[in-house]
């Protein structure tokens, strides 16, 4: 397995694993090619966007954006967004951990101090993979739970 930054002709694979994940859901959510290009891949606040593949097979990925003000999650601007998709085949071999070394790593880059995570109340997997992380609970919404992950202040990260 590697693990790389996402490019617009991975918007097909990417959206093939999305899909059956937001059916599962009953979402509402479109995650058609075009869309998982746009939101994404070429998003404009996108910091990251780690896929996990096999081959030619992508296995799942991985998507950190930046929080502007007024921001449909309703987070403090400067905080990381992020979403972990994986296909439902594809579970267990580690692809959550290798993506989100990724994903911190452009955290670190970018200065974030905190990572939310918005999961719904009934993924449970979602909830234990982002727990398992080190992400710890930090408010609960109507059918969600808000999870954040605390970014060391650059002056306390090793080396400085």
């Amino acid at each position: 397995m590697i693990v790389r930054q996402a490019e617009a002709a991975d918007a097909a694979a990417m959206s093939a694993v999305l899909q059956p994940i937001l059916t599962g859901w009953n979402s509402a959510r479109r995650g058609d090619a075009a869309t998982v290009l746009a939101h994404y891949i070429a998003h404009p606040d996108r910091l990251s966007c780690a896929v996990a593949c096999a081959g030619e097979r992508i296995l799942g990925f991985q998507s950190l954006k930046v929080a502007r003000a007024r921001n449909d999650y309703d987070l403090p601007a400067g905080w990381g967004i992020i979403g972990t998709y994986v296909a439902a085949d594809a579970g267990r071999r580690g692809i959550g951990r290798a993506v989100f070394a990724s994903t911190l790593a452009a955290a670190q880059d970018a200065n974030l101090a905190h990572i939310d995570a918005t999961i719904g109340t009934a993924n449970a997997e979602g909830l234990a993979y982002y727990t398992a992380l080190g992400f710890q609970t930090w408010r609960a919404l109507d059918g969600a739970v808000g999870k954040r992950f605390d970014l060391p202040a650059p002056d306390q990260t090793e080396g400085t």
